[in-house]
């Protein structure tokens, strides 16, 4: 599984569900008594679910850095081996986490084991995720670097929009699928971490650590190389229309909120 620093966690998520819960409307959150939030990372779900329902809600991840930032109650644990009982909670909810996952069909099963009612999953198709940039060729150069990166990843970066199948693979019944677009914007005035973002982009670190990845795929040496050297350039135009306060970047993440039954 591939794992994620709280930071990344944060700012990745930071936002999402703060224009609409629509989306969450098949959970049920307010007929609910005890929900489990499995790989809640640093607890934005756990705090949304929180928030919408007077149930119980427990989050659960295997860092026990992440877990640091969560309010309990919490717990420490695998996602394909949870430690807790057979039908112990009457929701089992996850987000961003199966798309990470070698075989999210196991998991799916595994929440299944440990839920009487429902189990649910928000993950995103990461390979339609849309920028528009005052900076030319910032979504140009966005979009080819995701394609090199998910080249090179060995999990099913598409799997929101098919998690359906998933469900169904697991054994689970009634199975519904919901949109959400999580929209990220940076507009003038630049939070700090814009600015370290802008930063980045012109030193190029941020594609340099993701070159291994890139480079298990179909991608050579050249080509990232080349990359590199774009972004770097394209990062020099962000810091200049920063400074003049003339950046605007839209950022669109589609997200798929699946829910199924467990047969009882």
């Amino acid at each position: 599984m591939r794992e994620f620093s709280a930071e990344y966690l944060e700012t990745t998520r930071a936002g999402m569900w703060a224009d609409s819960r629509e989306a969450l409307a098949d959970l049920d959150l307010s007929g609910r008594e005890r929900v489990l939030d499995v790989g809640c990372g640093t607890g934005e779900l756990t705090r949304v679910l929180r928030e919408e329902s007077p149930a119980e809600v427990i989050g659960l991840d295997a860092d026990r850095g992440l877990l640091a930032s969560v309010d309990p109650p919490r717990l420490q644990g695998d996602a394909l081996s949870l430690p807790v009982a057979d039908d112990s909670f009457d929701l089992v909810v996850c987000q961003a986490l199966l798309v990470n996952l070698p075989d999210p069909a196991a998991a799916v099963a595994e929440f299944a084991r440990v839920s009487t009612e429902l189990v649910a999953a928000i993950e995103p198709n990461n390979a339609a995720v849309s920028v528009t940039s005052s900076a030319d060729p910032e979504a140009h150069l966005a979009r080819r670097a995701r394609e090199l990166y998910l080249q090179g990843i060995s999990t099913d970066a598409t799997l929101g929009a098919d998690a359906a199948g998933v469900f169904e693979a697991a054994g689970l019944t009634d199975v519904t699928t919901a949109r959400y677009d999580h929209e990220r914007r940076i507009d003038p005035p630049y939070s700090e971490h814009a600015v370290e973002a802008a930063r980045r982009k012109a030193s190029g670190e941020g594609l340099e650590a993701d070159r291994e990845t890139m480079l298990a795929g179909d991608a050579t040496p050249e080509e990232v190389d080349d990359l590199r050297e774009a972004w770097r350039a394209m990062g020099r135009d962000v810091i200049a229309q920063m400074q003049a306060d003339e950046y605007h970047r839209r950022e669109v993440v589609p997200f798929f909120v699946t829910a199924g039954s467990v047969p009882e």
